[in-house]
């Protein structure tokens, strides 16, 4: 992805900082290395107060072994200390826990999981998550497609930090709508069995580039049904990359649209100014609303008499983002190789461009993506 990222902050000595282990427990150190090792991290390791002037200070990540808790009572109290334990039913090691600032206690085997995403989100340098737009069509040839291109477009020439989702297995394929079928790069079959943790870092790689952003698409080949814990685990993947992320969604939403939809911060239900549509879109925001809190309509101008943006937006009570007007020649420019949003003069791009001014405004008062 291009654009802005969220760097790892390095040691003051300018070296990578990697998370620290406290243990003289052989057995419990070996399974560290281990979880460390499936989360692509290289730790540190020490048997009591590091002698290594501050590796305790700066370490992102600290796992103390219940065996050198009471050795570290004396050390400097900080964020990120995890104490570690194997005995469930011993109520001593809370106490150890808080005399020794611990945010928190980790049994294992039982949390191993949750300490290898701990453990990964360190080494993925993990920051603030992506604000996740997601953009479904109120009926067939919304015009869907052509917007969740142009917002990506547009957050990538902003500079942004960008991923473009396709998650319509039906439509066809973005890579073709932004002219970059034979952009070199993996499609949704290499990811369609996907379980567990993806890394962010990975992915970004392994995706064609176009535009300055990154793309997840289909290819030209038998349909592949993706897993539901796939789609989770490749938009979770994209979300701890920061900047945005954006996806295009189908209106039938099966299991793996629905994990598609948890992930959204915010959705964008395109509907052209027409009855029939707008009667259409009724029934998708209806099923959509039953999986995402916030949906929003965008109305597809121009609108004629007695039917404005405001009116539709009331007929199917969702808030307005917007009445996007129509971009003379948009076709032409598409069959000329230009993306959808690609004249920044245009009123498709001037729409996405003042979308995410008040979105990415939004997320951060709120505190959220981007």
């Amino acid at each position: 992805m291009a654009g802005s990222s969220t760097p790892k902050r390095p040691a003051p000595d300018g070296r990578q900082r990697r998370p620290l282990i406290v243990t003289e427990d052989e057995e419990l150190l070996d399974d560290l290395l281990r979880l460390c090792a499936a989360a692509g991290a290289e730790p540190e390791v020490a048997h009591g107060v590091p002698t290594r002037r501050g590796s305790w200070e700066v370490a992102p990540l600290i796992l103390v072994g219940d065996d050198a808790a009471a050795r570290l009572r004396g050390a400097t109290r900080r964020e990120g200390v995890l104490l570690i334990g194997r005995d469930l039913d011993d109520p001593g090691i809370w106490q150890r826990a808080v005399a020794l600032g611990a945010d928190n206690v980790a049994f294992l085997p039982d949390a191993e999981t949750w300490l290898v995403d701990r453990i990964a989100d360190v080494a993925e340098g993990v920051g603030r998550p992506a604000l996740t737009v997601g953009v479904v069509g109120g009926r067939g040839g919304a015009g869907a497609s052509t917007l969740a291109c142009a917002l990506a477009v547009t957050a990538a020439r902003a500079g942004r930090r960008t991923m473009l989702v396709d998650a319509d297995p039906l439509g066809g394929g973005l890579d073709v709508l932004l002219g970059g079928e034979g952009t070199e790069g993996l499609r949704w079959p290499a990811f369609s069995e996907s379980r567990g943790r993806v890394a962010g870092g990975a992915l970004e790689e392994s995706l064609p580039q176009l535009h300055s952003l990154r793309l997840l698409s289909w290819d030209r080949g038998p349909s592949v049904a993706v897993a539901p814990s796939a789609m989770r685990a490749v938009l979770a993947a994209a979300r701890r990359r920061g900047g945005v992320v954006v996806v295009d969604l189908p209106r039938r939403v099966d299991d793996t649209a629905a994990e598609a939809f948890a992930q959204l911060d915010l959705g964008l239900l395109v509907v052209p100014a027409e009855l029939r549509a707008v009667a259409a879109a009724h029934r998708v925001a209806s099923t959509v609303g039953m999986v995402l809190r916030d949906l929003r309509a965008v109305v597809r101008g121009p609108c004629g008499p007695g039917l404005d943006d405001e009116q539709i937006a009331r007929l199917l009570d969702l808030p307005l983002a917007g009445e996007l007007p129509p971009e003379p020649g948009l076709a032409a420019a598409l069959d000329g190789g230009e993306p959808p949003g690609g004249d920044p003069r245009g009123p498709l791009a001037r729409f996405c461009a003042e979308f995410w001014a008040r979105a990415l405004e939004g997320a951060e008062q709120r505190g959220g993506g981007a």
